[in-house]
């Protein structure tokens, strides 16, 4: 397992910049990528400094999309900070996940807008067109899938292909949703037509030391949910869903995966989140992860793993205190622990169900544990768990496969869809289903997928986030903390910190 995006001499320059809550975040630019980019090493660690920024892309998962949707029913006793994101407040614009994910998503852009420029300007200095070309359709690839993160939680965006200055950073407005669709189709279709399909040796310039990295199968894979995210409906806001009805243009990139790509789908569930299955080249599972490695000084490992696990949890093993979980408990629905069928071994494998002690006190509650092995503790630091997030997984490539055949992509049968679900069902212990519907596909992804971070984007595509969280606030908030979900609520808010520093600049979303 190579670290390929971790902490490098540019990469933990720019990663400092990440912390400043305004516009005002310059990219390295000027004096510093002027003198640095001199060999073709340099090009690859600027590179890994864009790879760097997905760091905290699962967190980001974890704490916007599976605790916004009915798979969490996470209020606090202490007022945390993902309580109004649970709540759907409409005081979000200064809360930390949501400034967060603003910051990090464009660090990584401005990153990759860096590098491409670098490339362009001083190519001459790699050697190689080959290695050229590969680099920016890496660079290319990132800057894709951080624009889309952004996408599917703001809505409009400040629009950046290239490096700016504070002062232009000041000046660029939020550009409608389709024209950053424009973009972010444009930078996957490149890199789909110039990325290798794997880093076996056979093209030219890498080794299998470069295993990791975007491949061309990720790029589609990238492609076909963005394509599936527009055919979404668009909740008369100007978010995600444009209600474009592409589902046949994301069905052939799907098929080129299954038939070409060389992954397999793993006849173990627990074994594709096994510690002991990390190397994508074994996880066949894994059509693009973001990679972490533990022990090592700086800390380059994952701390994903205990973003949804109590640390009383943790205190009631004796463990030692490197191995600390969230504040408060972040309890697992009452509905979706009682959704799994009988015999259904992905509940085990993804909830704690059995209830602790800690101090004194009794913990009843559920809570998610899906990348937890007590085993695997780090010593040094809890940021440094030893785990890969599966980003973009083989089984959701299937499962996508049968949902754009029930919404009338060419090429596919119901006999198909039957076909991927009981694949995923006979995995999960499960008699099969015939004529499985999209209500049901969705309700086995929710299974499929729990403590993965996909449910609150599956909920808005599908056309049900409003009707099924209003159902399930009405049975599940027995505190009464949650607010009607409304469609202003299927973005978030711009961050607070972007409005103040170019006041006038951006309007906030509507219902904020």
């Amino acid at each position: 397992m190579k670290k390929i995006f971790f902490i490098t001499t540019i990469a933990l320059v720019v990663s400092l910049s990440s912390c400043k809550k305004d516009l005002n975040q310059l990219p390295l630019s000027s004096a510093t990528t002027a003198t640095f980019y001199q060999q073709p090493s340099d090009f690859i660690q600027g590179v890994n400094a864009v790879y760097n920024v997905l760091r905290n892309y699962p967190d980001r998962l974890l704490n916007l999309s599976e605790i916004r949707s009915d798979n969490i029913y996470g209020v606090s006793v202490s007022g945390r900070d993902w309580d109004p994101v649970n709540d759907f407040s409409n005081n979000l614009a200064p809360n930390t996940y949501v400034e967060e994910a603003w910051n990090a998503d464009f660090n990584g852009i401005f990153k990759a807008n860096t590098i491409l420029e670098q490339i362009d300007k001083n190519g001459s200095f790699i050697g190689s067109a080959a290695l050229a070309t590969r680099l920016t359709a890496e660079a290319r690839f990132l800057r894709a899938f951080y624009y889309f993160d952004l996408v599917r939680y703001y809505g409009k965006l400040p629009l950046i292909s290239h490096t700016v200055t504070a002062l232009e950073a000041n000046s660029i407005p939020r550009s409608p949703v389709s024209d950053v669709y424009k973009q972010i189709i444009s930078d996957l279709q490149f890199a789909i037509a110039n990325l290798p399909a794997n880093y076996s040796g056979a093209y030219p310039l890498y080794t299998a030391t470069d295993v990791g990295r975007a491949t061309k199968y990720a790029a589609e894979g990238e492609l076909a949910l963005v394509y599936m995210t527009r055919s979404g409906p668009t909740y008369g806001v100007e978010g995600p869903g444009m209600a474009s009805n592409e589902w046949s243009l994301a069905m052939p990139l799907l098929q080129d995966i299954i038939t070409n790509g060389g992954f397999v789908f793993n006849t173990s569930y627990t074994s594709i989140f096994s510690y002991a299955n990390q190397n994508p080249t074994v996880n066949k599972e894994a059509v693009f992860d973001v990679m972490y490695v533990s022990g090592q000084n700086p800390v380059l490992g994952a701390d994903f793993v205990w973003q949804l696990t109590p640390n009383t949890y943790f205190s009631s093993l004796g463990t030692n205190t490197n191995a600390n979980g969230s504040l408060e408990i972040i309890p697992v629905s009452n509905n979706l622990v009682n959704s799994y069928e009988s015999g259904d071994v992905r509940k085990a494998a993804t909830i704690y169900t059995a209830g602790y002690t800690y101090s004194g006190s009794t913990e009843s509650r559920p809570f998610f544990k899906k990348y937890l092995d007590i085993t695997k503790i780090p010593a040094a630091s809890r940021f440094d768990w030893g785990i890969n997030f599966i980003a973009i997984r083989y089984t959701d490539i299937l499962m996508m496969k049968a949902e754009c055949i029930l919404n009338g992509a060419t090429g596919g049968t119901q006999a198909d869809v039957d076909a991927i679900v009981n694949q995923v069902r006979t995995r999960a212990g499960l008699a099969p289903k015939a004529n499985v519907t999209l209500a049901q596909l969705f309700d086995e992804r929710r299974h499929e997928f729990a403590d993965e971070g996909s449910r609150w984007f599956d909920l808005v595509r599908s056309g049900n986030a409003l009707t099924t969280m209003n159902a399930w606030i009405s049975v599940e908030d027995t505190q009464h903390r949650i607010a009607n979900v409304v469609a202003n609520y299927i973005v978030y808010p711009v961050p607070q910190s972007q409005l103040d520093a170019a006041p006038g600049l951006y309007t906030q979303n509507p219902g904020y």
